[in-house]
């Protein structure tokens, strides 16, 4: 959930917004919890912490056995040993769809999705690990920049995806939904990279802008990013 969504939330409803997250494999596994037992102050920025019956982690990219340092993005997995509440065992009559789901030893579970974590075991989502944007060496969570981008008063919504590049491999491309009365152009471009460089990162900011009508997306409203990139033009810089 984007920041801004959840301070709209509080402000105008005076009800703070609990994230979380799942899948269809599983269900909700990490939250902010309500259960009074369980009920903690609001980490901002984070989904949560997993909730009870689940043992869910962060991998190194590289691994299949170590967990990734803290602040540092890698692979979300359900530890299955570590999960009695664990119920999927795959996908009806797609043997090798539910293979790529599971590592070898049968260990862990793989959502496909990344994510960091605090050292209080908060986890902050970071993307699909399919829109993860490889730059240079660099790893930028689409999420991360689309985020900050959001926090624009002249952007509605932003989606941003990796477009090829000959000298860094990828680099960031931003699709922007402006609010309505804004003048697009050069200006709001400029002023768009420089607040990524500043709130984010430097090497992360949108080398192109396009500004768009709408966003693809799904009947529940999640943003389609790979329906972006066929859009896209040829690779250059701004």
């Amino acid at each position: 959930m984007p920041p801004d969504v959840v301070g709209w939330a509080l402000e105008t409803l005076g009800v703070p917004v609990r994230d979380h997250y799942g899948s269809t494999e599983l269900g909700m596994v990490v939250a902010h919890a309500w259960h009074p037992a369980l009920r903690e102050d609001i980490k901002p920025g984070s989904m949560g912490r997993p909730l009870p019956g689940w043992g869910v982690k962060v991998l190194r990219e590289d691994t299949n056995s170590a967990l990734a340092h803290v602040d540092i993005p890698g692979r979300v997995v359900v530890d299955i040993e570590d999960s009695p509440l664990m119920w999927f065992k795959g996908y009806r009559d797609a043997p090798e769809q539910t293979a790529e789901k599971f590592s070898p030893d049968g260990h862990w579970f793989y959502t496909g999705d990344t994510a960091s974590r605090d050292d209080e075991g908060h986890l902050f989502f970071s993307g699909r690990g399919d829109d993860i944007i490889l730059m240079a060496g660099y790893r930028i969570g689409p999420f991360e920049v689309e985020t900050v981008l959001q926090e624009h008063a002249a952007v509605a919504e932003a989606a941003v995806v990796g477009v090829p590049d000959e000298e860094y491999g990828e680099v960031v491309e931003a699709f922007i939904v402006p609010r309505p009365g804004t003048a697009v152009g050069d200006a709001l471009v400029a002023e768009l990279q420089q607040l990524v460089r500043e709130r984010y990162a430097k090497h992360a900011y949108p080398r192109n802008v396009h500004f768009v009508a709408e966003l693809p997306k799904t009947s529940s409203g999640k943003t389609q990013r790979f329906l972006l990139r066929p859009q896209q033009p040829a690779p250059g810089r701004r």
